[in-house]
């Protein structure tokens, strides 16, 4: 048995191998090659995988150890920054997707009943494949990428609730007990979780970080407890592992814990996608090829644009509610357990799953491509959405007429914080530019010469007088953003100071062609940084005290 076993899972991993290398050659996402995979090797095609409880389990672990190094980097003022937004765009885009579900639904040919639970499953997304394509892509704490986290962790708690209260209904318990007692046990355990993270994990920390391996082992152990305590009282892996990391990620120690996990949460994540292909059955895709298409057009295209619209009604940019759009382009795992549930209790057809295999296969692989590429497919579009475009800044501190300013520092989050106090003391007028309405609220409140703008759009960058600046710094590590910069700059003949932000030394170079002053690329200059005050500071402990200071932390 432990012999068949172990073939089993090496045949699965080595066609996952061999097909992963074959779409890293063709430039294509990953998570693609495992979700071929699995259908590959699933019951519908070579039927390889004969323990399907084993990569279930394998499948859990991913799924937790991912939304473990996910709590691990919340950032508690980032949660607060987005919470608002967040529930609004989550609840929201349910919905508004649940009711055009339903008329799409209905204009096929399904009955109401039928119609409802399509609408209302194709209305959740991924959290999982999103933070996975998010982390590829290194958007995970950009703008859109924490209000995307912020709003797919929304539509989980949604979901839970809906299949809550369909287990009720199926098993004939009231629902008004089942919300009581699950209201009355959170009472109970985030008071609980907040007391230990603050107080009993602290000095437990300081003791196991003397071990790397000590550290490592407490973790796993902490998230499998954490988990496992939040799944005995009736919530699910995902929402006690999310838990677990977060209870840990006030801790000076985070970076270690996460830097560990992160193989481990790579392979067990692997299995996954893998188990998610196995899943997606191709018998009687036939007959449901014509509803799939349309459901899967709605999802792909329809609901880019409707978070879109949901953004803009809040005052964020089109671009931030495109990008934003693009991560909820894809059904979810829940999208299939609300199917199955309709289909035990009676309410559906089993060929209702087969429908939703088809759409999965669809909007999960073209999701994946759609994100990989959101900036690009925006810049392509962005003249269809000019009407969207604010038409003033939402600073009171310039009217729409924009006064030339000599430094212009587009992007505020993090490393412009850090920058602005530094160009303050050029002595010189500079503005801020941000497409977040929340961070101009905050600066037009502190009394900072703030706009609302896309750095990328060539017509605000014309009706800010950028290419009048004398110094021009963009924080946003966003290469199509870069790009179009360097590009309105250079076709103004810029002759002063611009300096770019990108994630690899490609996009570097292509922004030097393009003729940036200077490419901050994060790894690298703080790599560079670092060695510069290791330099200065050597092994005198008193020095690294009076840094410490002078940071003043």
């Amino acid at each position: 048995m432990l012999e068949e076993l172990f073939f089993e899972i090496g045949i699965v991993l080595v066609i996952a191998a061999v097909l992963s290398m074959v779409l890293y050659r063709l430039r294509q996402p990953l998570i693609v090659a495992y979700i071929i995979t699995g259908i590959l090797v699933g019951p519908g095609l070579l039927a390889l995988t004969h323990s399907p409880e084993v990569f279930d389990v394998m499948s859990q672990i991913g799924v937790a150890f991912l939304l473990f190094t996910v709590g691990l980097g919340l950032n508690w003022q980032n949660v607060k920054d987005v919470g608002g937004i967040a529930f609004i765009t989550g609840v929201g885009q349910v919905l508004f997707t649940s009711a055009v579900g339903f008329f799409v639904g209905t204009l096929i040919g399904f009955d109401a009943v039928t119609s409802i639970y399509l609408g209302v499953a194709f209305a959740f997304s991924s959290t999982i494949i999103i933070i996975k394509l998010l982390m590829d892509k290194e958007d995970l704490d950009t703008l859109y990428g924490r209000i995307s986290v912020g709003f797919l962790l929304v539509q989980d708690f949604i979901a839970m609730l809906i299949l809550l209260g369909l287990n009720a209904f199926g098993s004939g318990t009231g629902i008004k007990i089942i919300f009581l007692t699950i209201g009355l046990k959170a009472l109970i355990l985030i008071p609980a979780l907040w007391l230990i993270s603050t107080k009993l994990l602290p000095p437990v920390l300081k003791y196991v970080a003397r071990s790397q391996e000590l550290l490592f082992i407490f973790s796993v152990a902490w998230c499998f407890f954490v988990a496992g305590a939040l799944v005995f009282a009736g919530f699910g892996v995902e929402l006690g592992a999310l838990m677990a990391g977060i209870t840990l990620s006030s801790s000076v120690y985070y970076r270690q814990i996460n830097a560990r996990i992160r193989p481990l949460r790579d392979f067990f994540l692997i299995m996954f996608f893998i188990v998610l292909g196995t899943r997606l059955g191709l018998d009687q895709l036939s007959t449901t090829i014509i509803p799939a298409l349309l459901f899967s057009l709605f999802v792909l295209v329809g609901n880019p644009l409707l978070m879109m619209f949901i953004m803009r009604s809040l005052g964020y940019h089109p671009r931030t509610g495109f990008l934003c759009g693009t991560t909820v382009a894809q059904i979810s795992e829940f999208s299939f357990i609300v199917i199955i549930t309709g289909i035990s209790i009676g309410h559906l057809d089993e060929s209702i799953l087969a429908l939703a295999t088809a759409v999965g296969i669809i909007t999960i692989t073209g999701s994946s491509y759609l994100i990989a590429h959101n900036e690009i497919i925006f810049q392509k579009i962005q003249p269809l959405f000019r009407w969207l475009e604010p038409k003033t800044s939402l600073s009171s501190e310039h009217p729409p007429k924009y006064p030339v300013s000599g430094i212009v520092l587009f992007g505020f989050h993090r490393t412009g914080l850090e920058l602005l106090s530094t160009i303050k003391q050029l002595k010189q007028s500079y503005v801020v530019v941000d497409f977040d309405p929340a961070t101009i609220r905050q600066l037009a409140e502190s009394g900072e010469p703030s706009v609302y703008g896309d750095a990328g759009d060539e017509r605000f960058l014309e009706e800010l007088k950028t290419d009048k600046a004398r110094l021009i710094v963009s924080t946003v590590p966003d290469f199509v953003v870069s790009a179009a910069l360097l590009t309105f700059l250079q076709s103004r003949s810029y002759k002063g100071v611009v300096i770019v932000t990108v994630h690899t030394h490609t996009e570097a170079q292509h922004c030097y062609e393009l003729g940036a002053t200077y490419v901050i690329l994060p790894s690298v200059l703080s790599g560079k940084k670092f060695s510069e005050i290791l330099e200065k500071r050597k092994t005198v402990k008193r020095s690294w005290s009076v840094l410490k200071k002078q940071l003043g932390l």
